[in-house]
């Protein structure tokens, strides 16, 4: 049986090793995101909580159809970075942000579904949305809403990926942020990583689907 005064000698050294280990989660393997926003309904509801892969060699595999979670790419945000004026809750969410439990407020982060990537012309036009030439077919699009209200026509370079909501009438995503110094794309370096599983609720507990737009299943 330990001692107490053993257990208090070793209480900052297991405290230490606690967040040692947090840390390594966080930089390398998962963190976990609030969604604020209806823009991913409705695969994602408002208050959602999402678990999100942060596998370091991830961003060599971003395909079609997975949903990511990337830092602000070029201004599409405004900043909310504002700071607390109670020390204690600043010093509380200073500590989560810390271990990964929420995400640095001064990094802004969006959540949208990988359409194209590297060498793809997607082209939308009279609502319906092609990928090198063929139809698209998305099953997750929030009930009403057409693949896309608006027509463009981009080619997506090497480097970047084209990401749209699946809410697609209440999604700023690359659509209208075509005249952004990245035209619209997200550089593969801003994607923080795959979301997979929403953790709370807990009656929305469940995976997080991929589903490559260009798939008939």
């Amino acid at each position: 049986m330990m001692r107490k005064g053993s257990l208090l000698r070793e209480l900052p050294i297991l405290v230490a090793l606690a967040l040692i280990v947090s840390l390594l989660i966080k930089s390398f393997l998962v963190q976990f995101f609030f969604i604020p926003s209806g823009s991913m309904e409705n695969t994602l509801q408002i208050n959602d909580r999402v678990a999100v892969n942060r596998v370091p060699f991830l961003n060599d595999n971003i395909m079609r159809g997975d949903v990511v979670v990337f830092r602000d790419p070029a201004g599409w945000l405004p900043d909310a970075s504002q700071p607390s004026g109670n020390r204690v809750i600043t010093a509380i969410r200073d500590g989560l942000v810390l271990v990964g439990i929420v995400p640095n407020p001064a990094k802004q982060y969006l959540v949208k579904r990988v359409i194209g990537v590297a060498g793809d012309q997607v082209i939308a036009k009279d609502s319906v949305l092609t990928i090198n030439g063929k139809e698209t077919f998305e099953p997750y699009i929030f009930a009403g809403n057409s693949p896309s209200d608006t027509d463009f026509n981009v080619t997506v370079p090497a480097g970047k990926v084209w990401v749209m909501g699946d809410h697609r009438g209440a999604s700023g995503d690359s659509r209208v942020h075509q005249d952004d110094i990245n035209n619209g794309m997200v550089p593969l370096d801003k994607i923080t990583g795959q979301a997979f599983g929403i953790i709370w609720p807990l009656n929305r507990l469940g995976v997080i689907s991929s589903h490559d737009p260009l798939a008939k299943k």
